[in-house]
C-alpha cells in the first residue's frame, strides 16, 4: 500500500477518534451546565426557606414583643385611673389637702430593644464554610478485645459542626496504599469525638481509620489516616489432612458417619429398605451409636474415592482434625464452641508428630481437655495418657490461651473467663490448634486477641498455680 495513503488513513483515524472525544467532552459539559444549573436552583430555594424560616422568627419575636409593651400598657394606664378616683374622692373634703405621687411612671424604656448586636450577626452570615480535617488523637486510640476506641479533635472550634464519619478498612501494610487495599467501611452520623468499633475479626495486620467532619451542607476534607496494629492468631482447620469422618469446612468441623460417601441410590433398589426415608435412617446414625449399635472405629474407611485425596493424615479411632497455622511463639487466644448434641470432642494443641492413629492428650506430645456426654457429662484434662477428672461445669464456649514462650497452655470458659485448667511445661517444638470430635460439630474462632480478663488471670498465675494438676512435664 501507498505510505501516502497509510499516512492519511492513520490522520483520518485520528480525527474521527478525536471527533469522538470532542462528542463525548461536549455531552460533558452539556450535562455538567445542567447540573449546576439545577443544583443552583435548589440552593436558591433553601435559601429562600432559611430566610423565610427567619422572617417567620422574626414577626413571632415582635409580635411576642408588641404584645408585651401592650399589656405592660394597659397596667400602667389601670393603675393610674384607680390612683385619680382615689384623688377626686380625697380632695372634695376640706379638711384634706393632700399631694399624693403615682405609684407608676409614665416611661417604657425597660421595654426598648437594641438590635445593634443581631443586626451585626446578621449582616455576617454568610454561606456555610466546609470543615477543615479533623486530627487523630493516636495517644487516645486504644486497641483492646477485639475492639477500636479511635478518638479525635478538630483543629479549631467550629460550632457548625453536625456529625462526623469514620471510615476503616483492614489491611496487612503498615502504612497505607492505593492499589491492593480493600474498600473502606462506614460509620456515619457519629456526634461525639470519639466512637469504639467492636466485634472485629482481626485477621489482618493492621487496621487503616480517617474522620471527616461534616456540617449541615458539605463534608470536609478527610483526617489524615492513622495505622494501628490489629495482630491476632488466624488459623483455619486443615481438612486436607483431617480423619475421613469429619466434614470440615474453614473454621467448622462435623463428626460424619458416612466417610464423605454419602446415600447413594441403586436402580430398581431403591424400596429394599422397607419403605423406610433414608434421610431419617441417616439422621438417626448418632442415635444408634449411643444405644450400642456399631463402633465408629468400624466405619468402614476402606474405600476411598478420588474426591479424598490424601486425607489418610489421621485414621482409626483418631477423629481428629488440625490447624493449618502453628504456634512458634508469643501469646495467642482462640475459642471453640460445640454443638448442643455433641456427644464427645477434646481441645488442645499438639506437635507436628502426632500418629496417625494417636488420640489429643494420650501422647506426651499433646495436652487438651476433653468432654464427654454420653451417659453423665464430664470434663477432664488429659496429656501423656493420662486423665484428671475436672469438678467443673462445661461451659457453652471454651477459650484457649497459649503462652508458648512461657510454656503455659490455659482453658478458659469463653463467657465468664473462669479457670478451668492449665498445663505447664517447657514447649520444644512449634504447637498445632487440635481437635477431636465424635457426633456432633465444633466451631472454631480465630483472629481474637488475647482478652484483657485473661490478662489480668495470668498477671495472678501464682495465685491460680493450685488449678493446675500432676499431668505437667517437658515435652
Amino acid at each position: 500500500m501507498d505510505p501516502h495513503r497509510e499516512a492519511l488513513q492513520r490522520i483520518v483515524s485520528n480525527l474521527a477518534n478525536k471527533n469522538g472525544e470532542i462528542h463525548n467532552f461536549i455531552d460533558m459539559l452539556n450535562h455538567t451546565i445542567k447540573n449546576v444549573q439545577v443544583n443552583s436552583s435548589n440552593a436558591i430555594s433553601e435559601l429562600d426557606e432559611e430566610f423565610d424560616g427567619l422572617y417567620s422568627i422574626l414577626d413571632e419575636m415582635k409580635g411576642s414583643m408588641a404584645s408585651t409593651i401592650q399589656q405592660e400598657e394597659a397596667r400602667k394606664v389601670q393603675a393610674l385611673q384607680a390612683a385619680r378616683q382615689i384623688k377626686e374622692r380625697v380632695t372634695m373634703a376640706s379638711a384634706f389637702r393632700i399631694s399624693l405621687k403615682p405609684t407608676v411612671s409614665d416611661s417604657m424604656t425597660h421595654l426598648m430593644v437594641d438590635f445593634a448586636l443581631e443586626r451585626r450577626i446578621l449582616q455576617a452570615v454568610n454561606f456555610l464554610p466546609v470543615p477543615k480535617a479533623p486530627e487523630i488523637d493516636l495517644a487516645a486510640c486504644l486497641v483492646a478485645d477485639n475492639c477500636i476506641t479511635v478518638s479525635w479533635r478538630m483543629p479549631e472550634d467550629d460550632g457548625r459542626i453536625d456529625h462526623f464519619v469514620l471510615e476503616y478498612r483492614k489491611t496487612n501494610f503498615g502504612l497505607p496504599r492505593v492499589k491492593d487495599e480493600q474498600p473502606w467501611e462506614l460509620i456515619d452520623y457519629i456526634k461525639a469525638t470519639e466512637y469504639t468499633l467492636s466485634g472485629l475479626k482481626f485477621d489482618t495486620k493492621y487496621m487503616n481509620l480517617r474522620v471527616q467532619a461534616c456540617n449541615k451542607a458539605v463534608a470536609g476534607e478527610y483526617s489524615d489516616p492513622v495505622t494501628l496494629e490489629t495482630k491476632a492468631f488466624v488459623f483455619s482447620l486443615d481438612s486436607t489432612s483431617s480423619h475421613l469422618n469429619l466434614k470440615v469446612e474453614d473454621t467448622y468441623v462435623e463428626w460424619d458417619p458416612t466417610g464423605g460417601k454419602g446415600q447413594e441410590k441403586v436402580k430398581g433398589k431403591e424400596n429394599k429398605s422397607g419403605g423406610q426415608n433414608p434421610l431419617l435412617k441417616s439422621n438417626r446414625r448418632c442415635s444408634s451409636l449411643r444405644s450400642g449399635g456399631p463402633s465408629p472405629k468400624r466405619t468402614p474407611v476402606n474405600t476411598r474415592s478420588s474426591v479424598r485425596g490424601s486425607r489418610d493424615r489421621f485414621t482409626g479411632e483418631s477423629y481428629t482434625v488440625l490447624g493449618d497455622s502453628a504456634v512458634e511463639s508469643g501469646q495467642h487466644y482462640w475459642e471453640v464452641r460445640a454443638q448442643k448434641d455433641c456427644k464427645s470432642y477434646s481441645v488442645g494443641v499438639t506437635y507436628r508428630n502426632l500418629g496417625k492413629f494417636d488420640q489429643l492428650g494420650k501422647t506426651n506430645s499433646s495436652w487438651c481437655i476433653h468432654i464427654n456426654n454420653w451417659l453423665q457429662t464430664t470434663i477432664s484434662a488429659k496429656h501423656n495418657n493420662k486423665t484428671k477428672t475436672l469438678d467443673i461445669t462445661v461451659p457453652d464456649r471454651i477459650g484457649v490461651y497459649c503462652d508458648f514462650d512461657g510454656g503455659q497452655l490455659t482453658f478458659y470458659n469463653a463467657n465468664s473467663k473462669e479457670l478451668l485448667y492449665t498445663f505447664r511445661t517447657k514447649f520444644t517444638q512449634p504447637l498445632l490448634p487440635g481437635f477431636m470430635i465424635w457426633c456432633g460439630g465444633l466451631t472454631v474462632s480465630t483472629g481474637l486477641q488475647v482478652p484483657s480478663a485473661v490478662k489480668t488471670l495470668q498477671k495472678g498465675e501464682n495465685v491460680l498455680s493450685g488449678s493446675t494438676g500432676s499431668l505437667n512435664n517437658t515435652a
